[in-house]
C-alpha cells in the first residue's frame, strides 16, 4: 500500500503568520502617509490622476507576500509517500474436525446444527487471510477433506460442499481427533490447531479419543473442542418414510462434555458449549481473537522537499518589489 500527504518539519513557524494581517493593518490605517502632500491654488494642470500612483500600495503587498511565503519556506513543508509492506512472522496452521453425524441435522440450531455450523465456519475462514487450514469431517469413520492449504476458495468450497451422509453414521470421536493431529504432525508452523465439533457421544471408532488427545499434546497441538446442542431434547432425526424424507423426533440431547474438556485441558485449549446459532458464532470469534498470527508491518518513507520553489518565488517577489521602487517609483518620496 502506498499514500502522501503534506507536512511540515518545523510547523511552530506558521505561528510568524499572525504578523501579516498586524502588518497591513499598520501600513493601511495606522502609519502616516509616505508620500509628501502638494498644496497648489489650482490643479486645472492635473486633471488626469497618475494611476501609477494609486498603485503604489502594491509593492507593500508584494512584500507582505513574500514575508508570508519566507515563513511557510521556514516551516519547511515537504510531501511524504509512505509504502507499507506486512509480513507474517508467526503463522498459524489450524484443521476443523466436524461431525457429520445424521445428529448434526438436529434442528435446535436454525435450519439445522451442521448449515449453522457451515455458516459460521466459512466466516471464520474469511477472517483468517494469513494462515492455512484443513478440513477432517468425521462421524463411524474420518477423512480429510482438504489438506491444510492457504487457498481460501479451496476451503470455502470444501465447507460449503459437506454433508451427512457421506461416511458411515456414528460418532467416532477419537478418529476424527486422531486425523486432525495426522494432518498437522509434519507442520513447520509456529502454532497448530486443531477445532473439534461434535455433537454427541464417542460411541466408535478403534482410535480412543484419550489416545489421539496425548499424540496431540506430544506434537503442542493446541485443541479446542465445541459441544454443539440445546440443553434439554431436540428433533431429531430417526428414520425416513417411504419417500425417503427423514423423520424427525424429539429427544434428549447427550454431549460428552467430560471427554471434550479433558482434550482441551490436557493440550492447552478451550472447551466451549453451543447451545444456539448466537453462542456457536461467538465461541468462533473467540477462538479467531485467542488465536493471533503476528504480523509484521514495514512502512518506508520518501520525503519531498517542497521548500525551495518557495523560497524562490520569494525572492522573485523581493525583486520585484525592488525593480519598481528603483524604477516606475524612484520619483516618489
Amino acid at each position: 500500500m502506498m499514500g502522501s500527504n503534506l507536512e511540515f518539519t518545523n510547523p511552530e513557524y506558521l505561528w510568524f503568520l499572525v504578523l501579516i494581517p498586524l502588518m497591513a493593518v499598520w501600513y493601511f490605517f495606522v502609519r502616516k502617509k509616505d508620500s509628501a502632500d502638494l498644496h497648489m491654488p489650482s490643479i486645472a494642470s492635473f486633471e488626469h490622476d497618475n494611476i501609477w500612483a494609486r498603485l503604489k500600495p502594491l509593492l507593500y503587498l508584494l512584500r507582505l507576500l513574500a514575508i508570508a511565503v519566507l515563513i511557510v519556506a521556514l516551516a519547511r513543508p515537504r510531501n511524504v509517500e509512505v509504502s507499507k509492506r506486512t509480513k507474517t512472522t508467526r503463522g498459524i496452521d489450524i484443521v476443523m474436525a466436524i461431525d457429520v453425524s445424521a445428529s448434526m441435522l438436529a434442528k435446535d440450531l436454525k435450519p439445522n446444527r451442521l448449515e449453522a455450523l457451515k455458516e459460521v465456519a466459512s466466516k471464520f475462514v474469511q477472517k483468517r487471510p494469513n494462515d492455512r487450514i484443513g478440513i477432517v469431517v468425521y462421524a463411524g469413520e474420518s477423512f480429510t477433506q482438504t489438506p491444510i492449504t492457504s487457498d481460501k476458495a479451496i476451503i470455502q468450497n470444501t465447507i460449503r460442499k459437506i454433508r451427512w451422509g457421506q461416511i458411515e453414521d456414528g460418532t467416532a470421536i477419537g478418529m476424527g481427533l486422531g486425523s486432525a493431529v495426522n494432518r498437522l504432525k509434519d507442520s513447520k508452523a509456529k502454532s497448530k490447531v486443531i477445532i473439534l465439533l461434535t455433537d454427541g457421544v464417542n460411541n466408535t471408532g478403534f482410535v480412543d479419543p484419550k489416545t489421539a488427545t496425548e499424540l496431540a499434546k506430544e506434537l503442542s497441538i493446541k485443541v479446542y473442542t465445541i459441544g454443539l446442542g440445546t440443553n434439554g431434547t431436540a428433533l431429531f432425526p430417526v428414520a425416513k418414510d417411504l419417500n425417503g424424507k427423514l423423520i424427525f423426533r424429539n429427544a434428549p440431547v447427550e454431549i460428552d462434555e467430560e471427554l471434550l474438556k479433558y482434550i482441551a485441558a490436557e493440550t492447552e485449549g478451550k472447551y466451549f458449549r453451543a447451545t444456539g446459532n448466537k453462542k456457536l458464532e461467538a465461541i468462533y470469534d473467540e477462538i479467531n481473537k485467542l488465536e493471533k498470527t503476528e504480523i509484521e508491518e514495514f512502512k518506508y518513507y520518501n520525503y519531498q522537499e517542497k521548500f525551495r520553489p518557495l523560497l524562490m518565488f520569494a525572492g522573485f517577489l523581493i525583486l520585484l518589489e525592488m525593480l519598481l521602487r528603483f524604477t516606475v517609483y524612484r520619483s516618489f518620496i
